[in-house]
């Protein structure tokens, strides 16, 4: 099991839930930091000192007060880590739940794992924490469906469903389609894929894509 573990959290009652999963994986050496640019100092400290952590979990929204921050947020926390120790294992801890953000996390950011605050979050942080040391990605259970549809969208839906969330009309998309070279551009196919995918996801109307796109991060 990891054995030094930095959290960076800056509310109180979130950290009692790490405190409270890290207890009962009777993981004792963890440091905790309510600010991204104390958790970047400690881990660059500990690298120079050659005793690196090996987990670091945290937040991604972290409020602004009275001490200006370099790295303001948890997502510039992480991309500022991987410069400095590639390697760090990276779990989230957040209250987010758009698909599309998640997806961007694990794709574009490299985490290992992602835990939602919320009912049972200490059951999940520990099997989070187990899955990651045995080198597994992580993500809570309740998100994987919302996790599903996100990833099935392809480049050509969304840009269909983000033309109609701008305001365009149907029968325009064709013309601009073809005007920036994105195919299928014919009507019989834009109207079928927006069947195909409103079929997939048990929606009625446009509306209620474009509002479930939104939802989930994906527009």
């Amino acid at each position: 099991m990891f054995k030094k573990i930095l959290i960076a959290e800056d509310y109180e009652s979130a950290n009692i839930s790490v405190q409270k999963a890290l207890n009962d994986l009777d993981i004792k050496n963890s440091k905790y930091v309510s600010y991204c640019d104390d958790a970047f100092s400690s881990i660059k400290m500990n690298i120079q000192e050659n005793t690196p952590f090996e987990l670091l979990i945290t937040d991604l929204s972290f409020d602004e007060d009275h001490r200006k921050q370099n790295i303001e947020n948890g997502k510039q926390l992480i991309a500022a880590v991987r410069e400095i120790q590639p390697d760090i294992k990276v779990i989230v801890f957040s209250g987010e739940k758009k698909a599309g953000i998640i997806e961007d996390l694990f794709e574009k950011q490299n985490i290992n794992g992602y835990v939602k605050k919320g009912r049972d979050d200490v059951k999940d942080l520990k099997k989070g924490i187990k899955a990651v040391y045995n080198n597994e990605k992580h993500l809570s259970y309740d998100l994987k469906g919302a996790e599903k549809n996100a990833f099935e969208f392809s480049s050509y839906d969304t840009n269909l469903v983000s033309l109609l969330a701008k305001g365009m009309f149907l029968k325009d998309i064709p013309d601009y389609l073809k005007r920036n070279n994105i195919k299928p551009a014919s009507m019989s196919a834009v109207e079928k894929r927006l069947k195909d995918i409103k079929d997939s996801l048990d929606i009625n109307s446009n509306e209620q894509l474009i509002a479930f796109c939104k939802d989930f991060g994906i527009i």
